[in-house]
């Protein structure tokens, strides 16, 4: 059996029905510099109940692809955003 990727990232938008666009940074040392520099990865995650808002911090699974860029599943809700 095949380990799931997971993610971790807060909600940016809400792309439609049944789903959300989640970004993901994460920090890398840079090459040349030898700094640490940010980067970001939007991914589109599937939300069976429609309960996720923008600024919520979520965790997502890797799963069968559902659409042409949807392979992502919602697995918890780390944190609700503000209103």
């Amino acid at each position: 059996m095949t380990h799931k990727r997971e993610i971790q990232g807060v909600v940016v938008k809400r792309s439609g029905e049944k789903t959300a666009s989640v970004l993901v940074t994460r920090s890398v040392m840079h090459p040349k510099y030898h700094k640490t520099v940010k980067r970001f990865k939007k991914y589109l995650v599937h939300d069976e109940k429609n309960e996720l808002n923008v600024g919520d911090s979520v965790i997502a699974v890797e799963c069968r692809p559902l659409s042409k860029t949807k392979s992502f599943r919602l697995k918890t809700i780390v944190a609700t955003g503000v209103k």
